[in-house]
């Protein structure tokens, strides 16, 4: 059988961005620990782990042919945009939020706020902090808020790219950013690439709006360890925040190169940190709102 391999040299110190951006090594053992934490009682949403060396920091998966399973991305690059696979992408998520929610064990095994805190929130949130000063206090409230929500366990780059649509649905990949914490982070950074698609895939908007709220709804609709409320209002007031990121962080989409699409952006972004929304519903219509006029 064909494998894919992890190994701690190819988890590299400093990730290929413009910007400089360096991470612990050691987050390729929490990825194994998260895989293996899945498949005890959701199999069919990762990689069958092999074998593992924590040690070593290495592991070995399953290979997942492209032939039987194609990226998600890919496929709304391609305007390929299924409501069944935007259920199914929110349904899966939050089964293991649920799963893990308030779980003792998942919060020791899962202490990970030093990794998180350089791969995720530091160049994402603090980063566009510094790039956008009168938009600090409210960018670093959102830090602030995902460092102290300890909930469950949670992926950290829930991205179209780390999700392969195979044979019996949706497979989470790359979980190098696994932490117990705040499930919001998830369905925020998910539910963002949705809204950024639009701008990348324009006469795909529509769909891809309509995914956006296909997942939010399915995802909120299995809530069970809070307020579906309240989730959901962090997750739109973060969702801002990720929007932002994703122009000028350290991690920029590759795929919005034209100035006007980043303005955008900043203005949709910048305008909803001033005035957060109470509900993802919000900034989908609001969203929805600007596509029409630039169309």
């Amino acid at each position: 059988m064909r494998t894919t391999r992890r190994s701690a040299s190819s988890a590299l110190a400093q990730l290929r961005v413009a910007a400089d951006w360096r991470a612990p090594i050691e987050r390729n053992t929490k990825e194994a620990a998260w895989i293996k934490a899945v498949a005890g009682f959701m199999p069919e949403a990762v990689p069958s782990l092999l074998a593992e060396d924590a040690q070593a920091g290495m592991f070995a998966m399953d290979y997942l042919s492209p032939r039987s399973f194609e990226g998600w991305k890919a496929q709304l690059q391609h305007g390929d945009v299924l409501p069944a696979t935007a259920a199914e992408v929110g349904r899966r998520l939050v089964r293991i939020h649920s799963k893990f929610a308030r779980s003792p064990a998942a919060a020791a095994e899962f202490a990970t706020d030093a990794i998180f805190h350089a791969i995720r929130l530091e160049p994402y949130l603090l980063a566009t902090a510094q790039a956008h000063p009168d938009r600090a206090v409210a960018l670093e409230k959102l830090a602030e808020t995902t460092v102290r929500t300890k909930l469950t366990l949670v992926h950290g780059d829930v991205s179209p790219k780390n999700i392969l649509v195979g044979p019996q649905g949706p497979v989470f990949i790359d979980a190098e950013c696994a932490w117990f914490g705040d499930p919001a982070f998830d369905l925020a950074f998910c539910l963002n690439h949705m809204l950024l698609k639009c701008l990348w895939v324009p006469t795909a908007a529509g769909l891809l709006l309509a995914a956006f709220q296909k997942l939010s709804e399915t995802y909120l609709d299995g809530v069970d360890w809070e307020s579906c409320q309240d989730i959901d209002r962090r997750a739109a007031q973060l969702l801002p925040g990720l929007f932002l990121a994703r122009v000028d962080g350290k991690s920029p989409v590759e795929y919005l190169t034209e100035e006007r699409d980043k303005d955008t952006v900043r203005r949709v972004a910048r305008s909803l940190l001033v005035r957060p929304p109470d509900c993802l519903a919000e900034i989908r219509q609001t969203w929805a709102r600007e596509i029409n006029s630039i169309g």
